[in-house]
């Protein structure tokens, strides 16, 4: 089942184009990677897909990006579309709240106000991004204290406290060491029973391990789509991607 479809995607910033011609499926419960430089155009995807070009006079997308049979375009309540598409940015951000608000905010705004709910909500939530066993003893300590790995976690939790449909992250581990890493990808192997997931990452070895299909952009295109571990052992149809793949750039 077709959960995101993009066709003849083009998105320009003033007179600069970011992405043009990108076209592709993302498949119900899988994770998708995209790879690619710096400046290839991957985050801009991402804002498109979320419509935060509305934050942007400057940005311009075209073509059609399709959720669950919508066009994403003719959405009028794009607030009800951002709940169900959670964003993970590289840098954690911690709202000025204690752990315990930070994941309940959102269902607070969205009419949840009986405490014993939250607190289920809170718990589901933390345990499902590993930070559960780690903060469950201190949840009115502030969320900005915590360690850059668990701050990333924390910024999981609250994106899965709107029980999103789509779960998109933007190279979350740039900030966030090794072991926690790894921590983290644990969670995303077992999020992708529940939602769909685009994973934008740097680091090909981390598309690799996690993504049943990878995307490569470059320059503004996407080069090629296919099976991650096709991109890296089989035939690809680019040579370009191979070289990114193998580390000859980028």
């Amino acid at each position: 089942m077709v959960k995101l479809s993009v066709s003849d995607l083009q998105i320009r910033y003033g007179g600069a184009t970011a992405l043009e011609g990108v076209s592709f499926d993302i498949q119900e419960h899988e994770i998708f990677g995209i790879i690619g430089p710096a400046n290839a155009g991957k985050t801009s995807f991402l804002k498109a897909v979320n419509r935060m070009d509305m934050f942007d006079p400057d940005m311009r997308v075209d073509g059609k990006i399709v959720f669950n049979d919508v066009d994403v375009s003719k959405i009028r309540n794009v607030y009800g579309l951002r709940r169900r598409i959670g964003v993970v940015f590289p840098l954690p951000v911690g709202l000025p709240l204690s752990i315990y608000d930070n994941v309940a905010l959102s269902p607070r705004l969205n009419g949840q106000k009986k405490k014993a709910e939250l607190d289920i909500i809170v718990e589901r939530c933390l345990t499902r991004a590993a930070l559960w066993d780690e903060v469950k003893d201190r949840l009115d300590s502030l969320g900005s204290l915590l360690s850059g790995g668990q701050q990333q976690r924390l910024t999981i939790a609250r994106a899965l406290s709107q029980d999103p449909e789509l779960l998109m992250l933007d190279e979350f581990s740039i900030a966030v060491d090794p072991v926690t890493t790894m921590r983290i990808e644990d969670v995303l192997k077992e999020l992708r029973k529940e939602v769909t997931i685009i994973l934008v990452t740097n680091l090909v070895q981390q598309a690799r391990r996690l993504a049943d299909r990878t995307a490569f952009f470059l320059e503004g295109q996407c080069v090629e789509v296919g099976m991650t571990e096709d991109l890296f052992t089989g035939e690809v149809k680019d040579q370009r991607t191979r070289d990114y793949v193998e580390g000859r750039f980028g």
